[in-house]
This record gives structure tokens, C-alpha cells and sequence, in this order.
């Protein structure tokens, strides 16, 4: 038996406390531990789950500039083709297999030259003796054009007064022609294809002096734009009456892009600019600004309290239907769906899912389209409209069940809550028949305007953007009409020309929307094939111009040398 003193068992006592104490210290510290690698194993994984969003959302993007770069530019997917490999077969463009063709088409209108070939030795190559002239001849047609730069060389006849009369001068001289531009050795012809080869084939101004110096006539650049400045002020009242008419419609398209101007404006960083176009019915008009702000709509569209517009879903429009509650905005369904399609092309796990919604938009345009193609009123109109309201309804509905799903993919709820938030707008067309389904004719309006964009950068001076602004607006509002555009141009400039170099006082003449059947049947003719010796609204000397354009051996491009 082991007899331990007091003062020892006082000190076994406290060893066990202070080791007891040192395992509870230990226990502690091991949970401690035990929580802060949970927590840092849970903070690893969000770190690793936001680096795996941030991987995929770069990977998005590097597949959509590779698609941007490199993949076709059609928007058809493989639901199309599945449809014409079941039958439902699109004709291709131009001749058809197993048809019929129409022959070569020939153009009479033109103006012939005779030429008369023979053959160099004609006799026999055996005994010498000469062929004789068999009656007729073997005839075929070639189409050739002819561009030649002249001078036209005006001398002008004077006259002495037979008779004693002293209100005569000694020598009478014959009215000198009118000059669209005073003292300007250049004519007509010359301004028209420089107005017409920049802003509606988009050349740049250095290839079109090369094409000049090609032909003989050598024009400096200073030359060109001093022309165009002197010219652009005769377009100022026509831009004043598209924009006139342009705010009594009520339905436009709009749209908007970059456009260059290189100069230095106080409080401006940079050189980008913005070209605007609203197409209404009557008119398209183009407006150039140094911001994409909503004012420029306010200015253009000044003092309309109701109407349509038809439109992306740029914050500039939404500002201004809030500040003007009678415009409605019509959102377009290429935009829409064009958001789908780059889901599928970002997200290849979402590339089905998105395909059906591509579908469901596919439908609905054919839907449109069938209540269209019926009468107003009729019977097909209201079975039409009624298919068109169910299907609008049930992709509301599919809408919102997809996004009540907890398990819906982040970019594929992002689509459909844009879709939400703009449905009002998209759904425009279903109560107005007339309003389209998207924006694509605004869209096309800006092709002109790119393409010059991207082969001359745009513009060196405010008034030359300007002038392109105008420009662009005749071109693409003759065009609603089918008006020839060197026609109109080469008259109106005549009529300048006339007036005292400045623009016609009556402008009804020029404006597509006030001309007769008459009128408008002489504009959309070819330049030179109109009635000889008709005389158009101030136009003095359009006979004698589109005399010279029609003759084979009179070219398009002069100069005046007067003498």
C-alpha cells in the first residue's frame, strides 16, 4: 500500500486539472480548426465556382468573336434546313432547273450604231476571183457604254441692229448658259456623278479623281471639296421639306450608328459622331449629331405627341416615349431573337433550348404573315388574328414557367427577362397589322451609309456630314418612289443652275410625294430617254441635257470652256 503525504496529493490534484485543462484547450483549438478549414474549404469553393463563371463567360466570348470573325453571317439554323430536307423546298434565284428560260434579253431602247464589217480579201483563194455582194447581211448586237470627258465649247453669236432704234445696244451677244456654280468650269454632269458615285455607290472621293484622270480629266482633291461646299446649300430647303414631312407621318422606323467627322469640337474627346434615320411612309430622313442622346430624337420628331416607332431597345427611345406617353415603341424580334441565337453560340449546353424559342419566333412571324396575306375584315382575318393572339398568349405562358424553374440555366433566364420587360413593345404588331414585326427596314436604310462608312471613314468637315446626311435622305426617299436618281439630281441641279444658283423657290416639282403620274413617270425614266423637247418646272435646258446623255457619241463627263 502506497501512503502519499498531503502537500503530494495536492499536487497530483493539481496536474490533473491543469492537464484536464490543457486537453479541454486542445479540444477547443481542434474545433476552432476544424470550423476555419470548413469555412476555408466553402470559401475555396466559391472562389472555385466563381472562377469557373468567369472561365465560361470568357469562353462565351471568345466563341462569339469567333463567330463574329469567322462563322457565316446568315442567321438561319438547322431548323430550315430540317424543313427543306422534309419537302418544304425554297425556289433559288434566277433559272430554274426544268424551266423554260426567256431567251437573251435585249435592250432597244439604247441608241445603235451601224457598223459594216467585210471581209478583207474577199476572193477565192484559188483562181483570184473576187466574191460578189449577196443581198443582206449577217446581224448580232453588242451593249457597250461610252464615258468620255469633253469640253463643250459654247460660242455664243452676236448680233448688230439693222435698224436706227436707240434703246439698242451697238452689239447684241446671246445669253450665256446658266453654271451651277458661278464661273465653275465644271458642269452638270460632272457634280451629278460626284454626288451620285459618293453617296450612293459609296466610291471614295481619291478613286473617283483616279477614275477622272483615267479619262483625261484631271481634277484636284481642293477642287472637289470647294464644289461640294458651293453646292451643299442648294440641298438645305429639300432637307427642310423631309423633315417637314417626315413629322406629319405617324408610324417610323428608326436606328442609329457611328459616323465619323474629324474635327475638334470644344468639350468633345474623340471624333465619333452618330448618323440617325427615321423612315416613315413618304420619307427617310438622315440626321447627323455628336451624341446618341435622346434629345436628337426630340429634335427630329419635335412636337409629336402620339405615333409609332419602330426600334431597337436603345435607352434613347425608352427616355423618350416616357417623356412623350402617346408614342408607343415597337420593339423588333430580330433583336430578340438574334439573342437567342447568340445563347446557342455561347453556350453550347443551352443550344437546344434555344432553338426552341428560334422556333417559337419562326412560328409567330408565319402566323403574321398569314393574317396579312387576308382581307381586312373578312372571315380568314379574324380566324387569323385569333391563331396569332393564342400562340402571342402561349409563349407568354411558356415564358413564365420557364422562369419560375429554380434550375433554369443564369444566361438562359437573362434572355427571357429581357423578354419580359420588353413584351409590351413586342407585342405592338398584334393590335396594329400595319406596324412590322421588327426593324429590319431601318436596318437597311443604314447599308448605304456603312458602306461609305467603311470605304471613306466618314467625313473631314461638319458641313460635309451634313451634306452626306442630306444626301443619303434624296437617295433613299427616291427610292421609296423608283425614281432614277441621276434623273432627279441632274434636273434639280438644272433648276439650281437656272434660279441663280440657289435652290428652286417651288420645291413641289422635286418632292416625290407631290408629284403627278406625269411627273413621276419622267423621273423614273433613264436620263436621255424621255420625251424630246419636254420641259420640266424651270428646268429651261433638261432638253438640251438629256439630248446630249442619249446621243452614243455625246459621253457623260464635260467640262465648259467658253469662248
Amino acid at each position: 500500500m502506497i501512503t502519499i503525504t498531503k502537500q503530494e496529493h495536492i499536487g497530483l490534484v493539481m496536474q490533473v486539472n491543469y492537464w484536464k485543462s490543457l486537453h479541454q484547450r486542445a479540444l477547443v483549438r481542434i474545433e476552432w480548426l476544424q470550423a476555419r478549414n470548413q469555412r476555408q474549404l466553402e470559401l475555396a469553393a466559391l472562389a472555385e465556382a466563381a472562377l469557373r463563371c468567369e472561365l465560361e463567360h470568357h469562353r462565351a466570348l471568345v466563341r462569339d468573336l469567333q463567330k463574329r470573325m469567322f462563322a457565316r453571317k446568315s442567321e438561319r439554323h438547322q431548323t430550315n434546313e430540317r424543313h427543306t430536307k422534309a419537302g418544304v423546298s425554297k425556289a433559288h434565284r434566277g433559272q430554274q432547273d426544268g424551266k423554260r428560260g426567256h431567251g437573251r434579253t435585249l435592250q432597244p431602247h439604247l441608241p445603235g450604231r451601224d457598223e459594216i464589217i467585210a471581209i478583207d480579201h474577199a476572193h477565192c483563194p484559188t483562181c483570184a476571183l473576187p466574191f460578189q455582194i449577196f443581198p443582206g447581211t449577217e446581224d448580232s448586237e453588242v451593249v457597250e457604254i461610252e464615258v468620255q470627258a469633253y469640253r463643250r465649247k459654247i460660242h455664243r453669236l452676236r448680233y448688230k441692229p439693222a435698224c436706227q432704234c436707240e434703246n439698242l445696244p451697238g452689239i447684241i451677244t446671246a445669253e450665256a448658259p446658266t453654271r451651277l456654280i458661278a464661273r465653275g468650269k465644271f458642269g452638270l454632269s460632272v457634280w451629278s456623278t460626284v454626288l451620285l458615285d459618293k453617296f450612293l455607290y459609296g466610291r471614295p472621293s481619291h478613286r473617283l479623281l483616279q477614275d477622272f484622270a483615267d479619262h483625261g480629266l484631271n481634277m484636284s482633291a481642293g477642287t472637289l471639296a470647294g464644289g461640294l461646299h458651293s453646292i451643299a446649300k442648294l440641298f438645305k430647303p429639300l432637307d427642310i421639306a423631309l423633315r417637314t414631312k417626315l413629322c406629319s407621318e405617324s408610324h417610323w422606323h428608326a436606328d442609329e450608328t457611328r459616323w465619323a467627322v474629324f474635327i475638334e469640337v470644344l468639350g468633345k474627346i474623340g471624333h465619333r459622331w452618330y448618323l440617325w434615320v427615321f423612315h416613315s411612309k413618304s420619307v427617310v430622313h438622315y440626321v447627323l449629331d455628336q451624341t446618341r442622346a435622346t434629345k436628337v430624337i426630340e429634335g427630329e420628331l419635335e412636337r409629336q405627341v402620339s405615333g409609332i416607332i419602330s426600334c431597337d431597345r436603345y435607352s434613347a427611345y425608352k427616355c423618350f416615349a416616357r417623356l412623350n406617353p402617346g408614342v408607343i415603341l415597337a420593339f423588333c424580334w430580330v433583336h430578340q431573337r438574334r439573342d437567342f441565337l447568340d445563347l446557342a453560340n455561347a453556350h453550347p449546353d443551352l443550344r437546344a433550348w434555344a432553338f426552341v424559342w428560334l422556333d417559337a419566333i419562326a412560328e409567330l412571324y408565319h402566323l403574321n404573315e398569314q393574317r396579312l396575306q387576308t382581307e381586312v375584315g373578312s372571315t380568314q382575318r379574324i380566324a387569323t388574328q385569333a391563331a396569332l393572339e393564342c400562340d402571342v398568349q402561349a409563349m407568354a405562358q411558356r415564358r413564365e414557367l420557364a422562369l419560375a424553374d429554380l434550375k433554369l440555366a443564369t444566361p438562359a433566364a437573362k434572355v427571357l427577362k429581357s423578354m419580359q420587360v420588353h413584351w409590351a413593345g413586342l407585342t405592338v404588331f398584334v393590335t396594329h397589322p400595319e406596324i412590322p414585326m421588327d426593324n429590319n427596314t431601318a436596318e437597311r436604310d443604314m447599308r448605304g451609309p456603312v458602306v461609305g462608312r467603311k470605304n471613306f471613314f466618314g467625313s473631314g468637315a461638319q458641313w460635309s456630314g451634313e451634306l452626306a446626311a442630306t444626301m443619303y435622305s434624296l437617295f433613299a426617299t427616291l427610292k421609296i418612289y423608283g425614281i432614277n436618281a441621276r434623273t432627279w439630281l441632274v434636273t434639280y441641279l438644272q433648276a439650281c443652275a437656272d434660279n441663280g444658283n440657289a435652290a428652286p423657290v417651288d420645291l413641289n416639282a422635286f418632292l416625290p410625294w407631290m408629284m403627278d403620274d406625269k411627273r413621276l413617270a419622267f423621273m423614273r425614266a433613264a436620263l436621255g430617254y424621255q420625251v424630246q423637247g419636254q420641259k420640266q418646272d424651270g428646268s429651261a435646258h433638261l432638253a438640251e441635257v438629256a439630248l446630249a446623255a442619249s446621243s452614243a457619241h455625246k459621253p457623260e463627263i464635260e467640262t465648259i470652256d467658253s469662248s
